[in-house]
Protein backbone atom coordinates (compact mmCIF):
# COMPACT_ATOMS: atom_id res chain seq x y z
CA UNK A 1 0.00 0.00 0.00
CA UNK A 2 1.05 3.60 -0.61
CA UNK A 3 -0.44 6.82 0.68
CA UNK A 4 -0.03 9.42 -2.05
CA UNK A 5 1.02 12.99 -1.35
CA UNK A 6 -1.80 15.51 -1.13
CA UNK A 7 -0.81 17.17 -4.42
CA UNK A 8 -1.26 13.95 -6.40
CA UNK A 9 -4.37 13.77 -8.56
CA UNK A 10 -7.64 13.86 -6.63
CA UNK A 11 -11.11 12.65 -7.53
CA UNK A 12 -12.92 14.60 -4.81
CA UNK A 13 -12.71 16.42 -1.50
CA UNK A 14 -14.87 15.18 1.37
CA UNK A 15 -16.47 17.67 3.78
CA UNK A 16 -19.20 17.42 6.43
CA UNK A 17 -21.55 20.36 6.88
CA UNK A 18 -21.10 21.76 10.41
CA UNK A 19 -23.93 21.39 12.90
CA UNK A 20 -22.31 21.01 16.34
CA UNK A 21 -22.80 24.48 17.81
CA UNK A 22 -20.61 23.62 20.80
CA UNK A 23 -17.59 23.66 18.50
CA UNK A 24 -18.10 27.38 17.77
CA UNK A 25 -19.46 28.95 20.96
CA UNK A 26 -21.30 32.15 20.10
CA UNK A 27 -19.92 32.13 16.53
CA UNK A 28 -21.78 29.30 14.85
CA UNK A 29 -23.77 31.37 12.35
CA UNK A 30 -20.78 32.62 10.29
CA UNK A 31 -19.35 29.12 9.93
CA UNK A 32 -21.78 28.08 7.19
CA UNK A 33 -20.47 30.92 5.05
CA UNK A 34 -16.89 29.79 5.62
CA UNK A 35 -17.86 26.34 4.35
CA UNK A 36 -19.66 27.92 1.40
CA UNK A 37 -16.48 29.85 0.54
CA UNK A 38 -14.38 26.70 0.77
CA UNK A 39 -16.80 24.75 -1.43
CA UNK A 40 -17.07 27.59 -3.94
CA UNK A 41 -13.31 27.55 -4.44
CA UNK A 42 -13.18 23.76 -4.71
CA UNK A 43 -16.00 22.91 -7.12
CA UNK A 44 -14.31 24.52 -10.12
CA UNK A 45 -11.34 22.24 -9.48
CA UNK A 46 -12.55 18.98 -7.94
CA UNK A 47 -15.80 17.28 -7.02
CA UNK A 48 -17.08 17.85 -3.48
CA UNK A 49 -18.70 15.07 -1.48
CA UNK A 50 -20.64 16.73 1.31
CA UNK A 51 -22.02 14.80 4.28
CA UNK A 52 -25.27 16.32 5.62
CA UNK A 53 -26.74 15.20 8.92
CA UNK A 54 -30.35 14.71 7.70
CA UNK A 55 -32.82 15.56 4.94
CA UNK A 56 -34.25 18.47 6.91
CA UNK A 57 -30.86 20.18 6.95
CA UNK A 58 -30.30 19.57 3.25
CA UNK A 59 -32.82 22.20 2.16
CA UNK A 60 -31.19 24.97 4.20
CA UNK A 61 -27.72 23.95 3.09
CA UNK A 62 -28.72 23.90 -0.57
CA UNK A 63 -30.20 27.38 -0.17
CA UNK A 64 -26.99 28.68 1.43
CA UNK A 65 -24.81 27.22 -1.31
CA UNK A 66 -27.10 28.55 -4.04
CA UNK A 67 -26.98 32.04 -2.51
CA UNK A 68 -23.19 31.76 -2.63
CA UNK A 69 -23.37 31.10 -6.37
CA UNK A 70 -22.34 27.45 -6.22
CA UNK A 71 -23.39 24.93 -8.87
CA UNK A 72 -25.04 22.16 -6.84
CA UNK A 73 -24.54 19.62 -9.63
CA UNK A 74 -20.84 19.58 -8.70
CA UNK A 75 -21.62 18.32 -5.21
CA UNK A 76 -22.61 14.85 -4.02
CA UNK A 77 -24.88 15.23 -0.99
CA UNK A 78 -24.62 12.23 1.33
CA UNK A 79 -27.14 12.01 4.17
CA UNK A 80 -25.73 10.61 7.41
CA UNK A 81 -25.48 11.67 11.07
CA UNK A 82 -22.13 12.94 12.33
CA UNK A 83 -20.85 14.10 15.70
CA UNK A 84 -18.50 16.75 14.31
CA UNK A 85 -17.30 17.93 10.94
CA UNK A 86 -13.53 17.35 11.23
CA UNK A 87 -13.22 14.84 8.39
CA UNK A 88 -9.43 14.96 8.22
CA UNK A 89 -9.54 12.75 11.30
CA UNK A 90 -12.74 10.73 10.97
CA UNK A 91 -12.92 10.05 7.22
CA UNK A 92 -10.86 7.21 5.72
CA UNK A 93 -7.32 7.60 4.46
CA UNK A 94 -7.34 6.77 0.75
CA UNK A 95 -4.33 4.74 -0.42
CA UNK A 96 -3.25 2.75 -3.45
CA UNK A 97 -2.86 -1.01 -3.32
CA UNK A 98 -1.10 -1.50 -6.61
CA UNK A 99 -3.28 0.59 -8.93
CA UNK A 100 -6.45 -0.05 -6.93
CA UNK A 101 -7.95 2.50 -4.54
CA UNK A 102 -8.43 1.27 -0.97
CA UNK A 103 -9.84 3.13 2.04
CA UNK A 104 -8.12 2.73 5.41
CA UNK A 105 -10.66 2.64 8.21
CA UNK A 106 -8.68 3.71 11.26
CA UNK A 107 -10.51 3.52 14.57
CA UNK A 108 -11.69 7.01 15.56
CA UNK A 109 -12.24 7.89 19.22
CA UNK A 110 -12.43 11.71 19.08
CA UNK A 111 -8.74 12.30 19.78
CA UNK A 112 -8.97 10.18 22.95
CA UNK A 113 -10.68 13.16 24.53
CA UNK A 114 -14.44 13.34 23.87
CA UNK A 115 -17.22 10.84 24.47
CA UNK A 116 -19.36 11.56 21.41
CA UNK A 117 -17.61 9.89 18.48
CA UNK A 118 -19.65 6.84 17.45
CA UNK A 119 -21.27 8.46 14.41
CA UNK A 120 -17.92 9.77 13.22
CA UNK A 121 -16.31 6.36 13.59
CA UNK A 122 -18.78 5.09 10.94
CA UNK A 123 -17.79 7.65 8.30
CA UNK A 124 -15.23 5.37 6.57
CA UNK A 125 -17.94 2.72 6.06
CA UNK A 126 -20.28 5.40 4.76
CA UNK A 127 -17.64 6.61 2.30
CA UNK A 128 -16.67 3.20 1.00
CA UNK A 129 -20.28 2.13 0.59
CA UNK A 130 -20.84 5.26 -1.49
CA UNK A 131 -17.72 4.70 -3.60
CA UNK A 132 -17.94 0.90 -3.70
CA UNK A 133 -14.23 0.43 -3.03
CA UNK A 134 -12.49 -1.99 -0.63
CA UNK A 135 -11.96 -1.12 3.02
CA UNK A 136 -9.05 -2.19 5.21
CA UNK A 137 -9.09 -1.81 8.99
CA UNK A 138 -5.46 -1.39 10.09
CA UNK A 139 -4.46 -3.78 12.87
CA UNK A 140 -1.39 -4.00 15.07
CA UNK A 141 -0.86 -6.51 17.84
CA UNK A 142 -4.38 -7.79 17.09
CA UNK A 143 -5.92 -4.38 17.87
CA UNK A 144 -7.55 -1.82 15.60
CA UNK A 145 -5.22 1.16 15.26
CA UNK A 146 -6.41 4.59 16.34
CA UNK A 147 -4.97 7.23 14.02
CA UNK A 148 -6.22 10.57 12.69
CA UNK A 149 -5.38 12.02 9.31
CA UNK A 150 -4.21 15.24 10.91
CA UNK A 151 -1.50 13.33 12.77
CA UNK A 152 0.39 12.27 9.64
CA UNK A 153 1.95 14.07 6.67
CA UNK A 154 3.53 12.21 3.74
CA UNK A 155 5.55 13.08 0.65
CA UNK A 156 4.22 10.09 -1.29
CA UNK A 157 7.75 8.72 -1.75
CA UNK A 158 8.26 6.97 1.57
CA UNK A 159 8.68 9.69 4.20
CA UNK A 160 6.17 10.64 6.89
CA UNK A 161 6.21 13.40 9.53
CA UNK A 162 4.38 13.17 12.85
CA UNK A 163 4.86 14.28 16.46
CA UNK A 164 5.88 12.53 19.64
CA UNK A 165 3.34 14.56 21.61
CA UNK A 166 0.42 13.17 19.61
CA UNK A 167 1.40 9.52 19.25
CA UNK A 168 3.96 8.72 21.96
CA UNK A 169 2.69 10.60 25.02
CA UNK A 170 1.64 7.93 27.52
CA UNK A 171 -0.40 10.20 29.79
CA UNK A 172 -2.50 12.62 27.72
CA UNK A 173 -4.98 11.67 24.98
CA UNK A 174 -3.40 8.25 24.54
CA UNK A 175 -4.55 6.76 21.22
CA UNK A 176 -2.96 3.32 21.39
CA UNK A 177 -1.81 2.41 24.92
CA UNK A 178 1.59 0.76 24.95
CA UNK A 179 2.54 1.63 21.37
CA UNK A 180 6.10 2.88 20.92
CA UNK A 181 7.75 4.61 17.96
CA UNK A 182 8.71 1.22 16.52
CA UNK A 183 5.06 0.10 16.56
CA UNK A 184 3.92 3.15 14.65
CA UNK A 185 6.75 2.84 12.15
CA UNK A 186 5.67 -0.76 11.46
CA UNK A 187 2.09 0.45 10.95
CA UNK A 188 3.23 3.26 8.64
CA UNK A 189 5.31 0.82 6.59
CA UNK A 190 2.54 -1.76 6.24
CA UNK A 191 -0.41 0.50 5.50
CA UNK A 192 1.08 3.74 4.10
CA UNK A 193 4.19 2.56 2.28
CA UNK A 194 6.45 4.59 4.56
CA UNK A 195 10.08 3.61 5.10
CA UNK A 196 11.23 6.78 6.83
CA UNK A 197 9.53 8.56 9.74
CA UNK A 198 10.47 12.01 11.02
CA UNK A 199 9.42 12.59 14.62
CA UNK A 200 8.91 16.22 15.65
CA UNK A 201 8.54 17.01 19.33
CA UNK A 202 5.35 18.97 20.05
CA UNK A 203 2.41 20.70 18.43
CA UNK A 204 1.42 24.33 18.84
CA UNK A 205 -0.20 25.66 22.01
CA UNK A 206 -3.99 25.43 22.09
CA UNK A 207 -4.13 22.39 19.81
CA UNK A 208 -7.09 20.30 20.97
CA UNK A 209 -5.63 17.21 19.29
CA UNK A 210 -2.45 17.22 21.40
CA UNK A 211 0.07 17.67 18.63
CA UNK A 212 -1.31 17.20 15.12
CA UNK A 213 1.27 17.71 12.40
CA UNK A 214 -1.00 19.62 10.01
CA UNK A 215 -0.67 22.78 12.10
CA UNK A 216 3.13 22.47 12.10
CA UNK A 217 4.89 21.12 9.03
CA UNK A 218 3.68 20.19 5.55
CA UNK A 219 5.25 18.80 2.41
CA UNK A 220 4.79 21.02 -0.63
CA UNK A 221 6.74 18.67 -2.91
CA UNK A 222 8.72 15.47 -2.27
CA UNK A 223 11.86 17.34 -1.18
CA UNK A 224 10.50 20.53 0.43
CA UNK A 225 8.80 21.06 3.80
CA UNK A 226 7.12 24.27 4.95
CA UNK A 227 7.06 24.70 8.71
CA UNK A 228 5.63 27.42 10.94
CA UNK A 229 7.98 29.41 13.15
CA UNK A 230 7.40 32.10 15.78
CA UNK A 231 9.92 34.96 15.82
CA UNK A 232 8.59 36.53 19.02
CA UNK A 233 10.55 34.94 21.85
CA UNK A 234 7.88 35.97 24.37
CA UNK A 235 5.31 33.66 22.75
CA UNK A 236 4.80 30.11 24.04
CA UNK A 237 5.16 28.68 20.54
CA UNK A 238 8.63 30.15 19.96
CA UNK A 239 10.63 27.40 21.69
CA UNK A 240 8.35 24.58 20.50
CA UNK A 241 8.66 25.62 16.88
CA UNK A 242 12.39 26.28 17.04
CA UNK A 243 12.94 22.77 18.39
CA UNK A 244 10.85 21.34 15.55
CA UNK A 245 12.76 23.45 13.03
CA UNK A 246 16.07 22.03 14.27
CA UNK A 247 14.76 18.48 13.87
CA UNK A 248 13.55 19.19 10.33
CA UNK A 249 16.88 20.70 9.33
CA UNK A 250 18.63 17.58 10.63
CA UNK A 251 16.15 15.18 9.03
CA UNK A 252 16.78 13.20 5.85
CA UNK A 253 14.39 11.82 3.27
CA UNK A 254 13.82 8.17 2.35
CA UNK A 255 16.99 8.31 0.22
CA UNK A 256 19.16 9.93 2.88
CA UNK A 257 19.01 13.41 1.34
CA UNK A 258 18.44 16.67 3.18
CA UNK A 259 15.16 18.53 2.73
CA UNK A 260 14.67 22.12 1.66
CA UNK A 261 13.00 23.81 4.64
CA UNK A 262 10.79 26.87 4.10
CA UNK A 263 9.64 28.86 7.12
CA UNK A 264 6.07 30.16 7.42
CA UNK A 265 5.18 32.84 9.97
CA UNK A 266 2.56 32.44 12.65
CA UNK A 267 -0.33 34.89 12.95
CA UNK A 268 -0.53 36.99 16.07
CA UNK A 269 -2.02 35.06 19.01
CA UNK A 270 -5.79 34.71 18.84
CA UNK A 271 -7.35 34.47 22.30
CA UNK A 272 -10.95 33.53 23.08
CA UNK A 273 -12.19 33.34 26.67
CA UNK A 274 -8.57 33.22 27.90
CA UNK A 275 -7.77 30.30 25.60
CA UNK A 276 -5.02 30.51 22.98
CA UNK A 277 -6.44 29.16 19.73
CA UNK A 278 -4.34 27.01 17.35
CA UNK A 279 -4.32 29.42 14.42
CA UNK A 280 -1.77 28.33 11.82
CA UNK A 281 -1.12 28.98 8.15
CA UNK A 282 0.12 25.39 7.86
CA UNK A 283 -3.47 24.14 7.96
CA UNK A 284 -3.87 24.66 4.21
CA UNK A 285 -5.57 22.24 1.80
CA UNK A 286 -4.00 21.23 -1.50
CA UNK A 287 -6.48 20.33 -4.26
CA UNK A 288 -5.74 19.68 -7.94
CA UNK A 289 -5.24 23.27 -9.03
CA UNK A 290 -5.94 25.35 -5.92
CA UNK A 291 -4.45 25.67 -2.45
CA UNK A 292 -6.81 27.05 0.21
CA UNK A 293 -5.04 28.79 3.08
CA UNK A 294 -6.59 29.94 6.38
CA UNK A 295 -6.14 33.66 7.01
CA UNK A 296 -6.86 35.70 10.13
CA UNK A 297 -6.98 39.43 9.23
CA UNK A 298 -3.35 39.54 10.30
CA UNK A 299 -0.34 41.33 8.79
CA UNK A 300 1.31 37.94 8.25
CA UNK A 301 -1.57 36.76 6.04
CA UNK A 302 0.00 38.31 2.96
CA UNK A 303 3.47 37.02 3.84
CA UNK A 304 2.15 33.47 4.27
CA UNK A 305 0.16 33.62 1.02
CA UNK A 306 3.20 34.88 -0.88
CA UNK A 307 5.42 32.12 0.51
CA UNK A 308 2.90 29.44 -0.37
CA UNK A 309 2.37 30.94 -3.83
CA UNK A 310 6.09 30.46 -4.46
CA UNK A 311 5.83 26.88 -3.18
CA UNK A 312 2.87 26.13 -5.48
CA UNK A 313 3.59 28.04 -8.72
CA UNK A 314 1.08 25.98 -10.73
CA UNK A 315 -1.77 26.39 -8.22
CA UNK A 316 -4.06 29.27 -7.40
CA UNK A 317 -3.29 30.04 -3.75
CA UNK A 318 -6.43 31.46 -2.13
CA UNK A 319 -6.90 32.81 1.37
CA UNK A 320 -10.05 31.83 3.29
CA UNK A 321 -10.83 34.03 6.29
CA UNK A 322 -10.79 31.71 9.31
CA UNK A 323 -10.89 34.06 12.30
CA UNK A 324 -14.26 32.64 13.35
CA UNK A 325 -13.53 29.15 12.04
CA UNK A 326 -10.56 28.72 14.40
CA UNK A 327 -12.88 28.93 17.42
CA UNK A 328 -13.64 25.30 16.57
CA UNK A 329 -9.92 24.57 17.15
CA UNK A 330 -9.28 23.69 13.52
CA UNK A 331 -9.56 25.16 10.03
CA UNK A 332 -9.47 24.08 6.39
CA UNK A 333 -7.20 21.03 6.41
CA UNK A 334 -8.81 19.71 9.59
CA UNK A 335 -12.26 19.91 7.95
CA UNK A 336 -11.39 18.12 4.71
CA UNK A 337 -10.16 14.79 3.38
CA UNK A 338 -8.98 14.20 -0.17
CA UNK A 339 -10.12 11.22 -2.21
CA UNK A 340 -7.47 10.03 -4.64
CA UNK A 341 -8.23 9.57 -8.32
Amino acid sequence: MRMPAEWERQEAIWLAWPHNKNDWPGKFEPIKWVYAEIIKNLVSDVRVRLIVKNMKALGNISETLTLAGIDLTKIDFIIAPTNRSWLRDSAPTFVYQGKKRVALDWKFNAWAKYDNWKYDDKIPTLATNFLKIPTVQPLHKNKRVVLEGGAIEVNGKGTLITTEECLLDAKTQVRNPGFKAKDYEEIFAKYLGVSNTIWLEKGIEGDDTHGHIDDLARFVNPTTIVTVTEKDKSQHNHTILQNNLKRLKAARDQNGKQFTIVELPMPRPIIFEDQLLPASYANFLIANDVVLVPTFNDPNDRIALNILSECFPKHDVIGIYSGDFILGLGTIHCASQQEIA
